[in-house]
């Protein structure tokens, strides 16, 4: 028999937060394609020059997130379904994937929060590594290929060396940088990535609050209709 009263208000609540949530799953798998593609940071992560790569630590954080997004585009469906159907057994398997992706959810912004300077900080290295070449003078064949990866850089992000450049990089950033940077010349290639990389961690973060607050939300209706179905006449 059908649950009635209270229990059919929270039955409809749940349903419609399992909704949201299941929206919010395919907002962040958008979101992390959206990264992945995005034209700045595949430019300049894709780089490479003297057997060195860009560092990948950003784009495997991004396929953790298209995982997290399609699991829980799933999972709220499984608890749609669940409440209009009235299954325990459904709402009982949602429940446990919700605590698991609820853990895994804590984890991750705990890990993401401790390491949140080390994607910029890893691809200035890389800059650096680059910008050292690109003024060797010794090795004309690493400095044209260092001279190459500097200008994607450059270009991206419309940025001009490392804020404390040195006199023989002033005086080739002609033929490194965009004109209109050197109009500009506080606009160093070291803030700019600092700022990319925190501006879309912060997007992350504030999705990923969002979301925890609607899987409490979740856990607590999932448990009052259990039990609100279980007492029900007509169930045993």
């Amino acid at each position: 028999m059908a649950v009635a009263g209270c229990t059919k208000c929270i039955k409809y609540m749940l349903f419609f937060f399992n909704f949201i949530f299941w929206l919010a799953g395919g907002v962040i798998l958008g979101m992390a394609l959206w990264l992945r593609h995005d034209s700045q940071t595949s430019k300049l992560l894709i780089l490479q020059f003297d057997g060195q790569q860009a560092p990948s630590t950003f784009y495997i954080s991004v396929y953790i997130l298209i995982a997290v997004g399609a699991v829980m585009m799933l999972v709220g469906f499984l608890g749609c379904y669940g409440a209009i159907q009235e299954s325990q057994c459904l709402l009982g398997t949602f429940f446990f994937f919700l605590v698991i992706l609820f853990a895994c959810e804590v984890a991750a912004a705990l890990w993401g929060f401790m390491n949140k300077d080390t994607i910029s900080k890893e691809l200035i290295n890389f800059y650096d590594a680059a910008y050292i070449k690109a003024v060797d003078v010794s090795d004309p064949t690493s400095k044209d290929s260092a001279t190459k990866v500097l200008d994607v850089f450059h270009t991206a992000l419309d940025c001009c060396g490392k804020g404390n450049d040195t006199a023989l990089f002033k005086h080739v950033a002609a033929s490194l940088c965009p004109g209109k940077t050197l109009q500009n010349p506080s606009q160093s290639c070291h803030t700019k990535l600092t700022w990319l990389f925190s501006e879309k961690l912060y997007l992350i973060g504030l999705a990923a609050l969002a979301v925890a607050v609607i899987m409490v939300f979740e856990m607590i209706f999932t448990m009052v209709l259990c039990c609100g179905i279980r007492n029900s006449p007509g169930v045993y």
